[in-house]
């Protein structure tokens, strides 16, 4: 099995070799299926990440959230962990942790019902989780055990067997624009 940092490099290096057209066709065709599942029909809140850097796009995600009358909120870093802080305008981010837009302001929300739409670097079709490495959704979701948490992804982030360890927190389900994964 490959080591989470060599996949790291591997998939970085597929991320960056994408267009903006592609990244943002396939971000709408993921959104399309996450709009079709329960998870997102039953939840009345949102948790979400703001994209960066050729992740998943959220942007059109938050609009529709706040179109279907669902609350949104987004993550900022504080030192090790992360607060979520309801978001009403898009003027709320600034670049924040390594640049990745941050809520400058707002309120901080623990909506211990809200889906959870978390990011990361790969995943594998049973959904163990490579993330960035330094562990932010694991230790909030192991302290809010009570989110439904989905993952969004492109098909090449989609490895044979990702490695994982007891603490990490994995997914309900990952969505590609390809195939929905489920655990």
């Amino acid at each position: 099995m490959e080591t989470k940092q060599n996949i790291r490099k591997q998939i970085f290096r597929l991320r960056s070799q994408i267009t903006e057209a592609q990244v943002h066709s396939d971000s709408l065709t993921i959104l399309n299926s996450l709009a079709e599942t329960n998870e997102y029909k039953n939840a009345r809140r949102v948790f979400t990440y703001v994209d960066f850097n050729h992740e998943v796009e959220t942007h059109d995600l938050i609009l529709r959230c706040m179109a279907d009358d669902k609350e949104v909120a987004v993550p900022r870093v504080r030192g090790k962990d992360m607060d979520f802080y309801r978001l009403t305008d898009f003027h709320q981010l600034e670049p924040g942790y390594f640049g990745i837009p941050e809520p400058a302001r707002g309120e901080i929300v623990t909506w211990e019902d809200a889906l959870m739409i978390m990011p990361g670097v790969a995943f594998d079709p049973d959904c163990h989780r490579v993330g960035y490495g330094q562990g932010f959704y694991d230790r909030y979701l192991s302290r809010h055990r009570s989110h439904p948490a989905v993952a969004l992804a492109f098909s090449f982030q989609i490895v044979e067997a990702a490695p994982w360890e007891n603490t990490d927190i994995l997914p309900d389900m990952v969505i590609t624009e390809n195939t929905i994964y489920r655990r």
